[in-house]
């Protein structure tokens, strides 16, 4: 039986492609590209030496859905798919509204036609809101999202569960990232984004490599220790590992299950900086800019329920997650390009 991957080709889900292969799954992908490389995939190949099936589809379009349910024999899937930008999301509700939960909708809807009844959902700390507590637990009660993206994810976490209850042949496991970072410690695999990132470690390695002059930093009037934004950075390879665990516990017949992953720990955007400089000896220019609509100013997690109950914990700290976005970042300046 195999692992339908959505988004697979993208920068979590092909790193999770190799822990799933390294731990004795088999994986189908399915990807639109419209923010990945199919290269990717055959770098998971170089790294794992066994072959990724792939699909190339859209998660609204059924019938290519119902192709590859056909063809395959999928017993879960991994549900990575969507628009993914916070501040786009702002600007493009429609669009992340239609994508994500009608999307969704239809990927679900064809697992079930197909008796596939477990996901893994690809969800967010954004679902908190500005978060009631610090760190934040899974009891922490979930927010007004502040942005688009967010209430994507807060709505299809509530569609998901919802399903579950109706139906216990389902198994749903919500996994909530927080801030995922760093690269395939083979320097062949990481984050890839089309256009100018939105996301802070690649915006900086790009200025690392001279692609973009400097770095800009959004808001430093924030209640945090030095003014800018604190978030909890986890290694894309511990995330993607803690995928392998949660579909452990899809395998005991978990029912809905609810999980933080994260480090625990609030790293600044000028912490990171720092820590990106100390780890490669490389000087990042920066500016302050206004705050970006929609950020918050402190996010990270109280990881704990995934440590006892997956018993997943974070291996990699903040200097192996600069160091490992660098050594991708350097070995492929044009990104999946090169």
């Amino acid at each position: 039986m195999a692992i339908l991957v959505t988004g697979g080709a993208g920068f979590i889900g092909s790193h999770t492609c190799v822990e799933l292969q390294q731990a004795g799954y088999d994986v189908v992908v399915y990807d639109n590209l419209s923010n990945a490389s199919e290269k990717s995939l055959e770098r998971v190949e170089a790294i794992t030496g066994k072959p990724v099936k792939f699909y190339k589809g859209d998660i609204l379009d059924r019938d290519r859905l119902n192709e590859v349910f056909a063809n395959e024999k999928i017993d879960s899937c991994i549900h990575f798919a969507g628009l993914k930008a916070v501040g786009e999301s702002v600007q493009k509700p429609w669009e992340y509204y239609e994508n994500n939960i009608a999307g969704t909708l239809t990927l679900v809807d064809v697992m079930r036609q197909h008796n596939c009844k477990n996901i893994i959902f690809s969800s967010s700390a954004t679902v908190y809101g500005d978060p009631a507590e610090i760190p934040i637990t899974e009891n922490c009660p979930k927010g007004q999202c502040t942005n688009p993206y967010g209430w994507t994810k807060s709505m299809l976490e509530q569609i998901l569960s919802d399903m579950q209850k109706a139906d216990n042949e389902w198994n749903v496991v919500l996994l909530r990232y927080f801030n995922p970072i760093g690269a395939h410690q083979s320097g062949t695999m990481g984050e890839n984004p089309n256009g100018i990132p939105n996301n802070l470690m690649p915006y900086i390695t790009q200025v690392a490599v001279g692609k973009l002059p400097e770095l800009g930093v959004f808001g430093d009037d924030y209640d945090t220790p030095d003014g800018t934004g604190v978030r909890d950075y986890i290694h894309v390879v511990d995330l993607a590992k803690g995928h392998v665990k949660a579909l452990k516990k899809i395998e005991e017949n978990a029912g809905l299950k609810i999980y933080n992953l994260g480090t625990g720990v609030g790293y600044s955007v000028l912490d990171i900086v720092k820590n990106f400089e100390e780890a490669t000896g490389v000087k990042i220019p920066y500016s302050i800019k206004p705050r970006r609509a929609g950020d918050i100013a402190t996010c990270y997690s109280d990881a704990t329920k995934a440590k006892e109950e997956l018993g997943w914990t974070a291996e990699f700290g903040i200097k192996e997650m600069c160091a490992d976005s660098w050594r991708w970042q350097k070995n492929n300046p044009n990104g999946y390009e090169d």
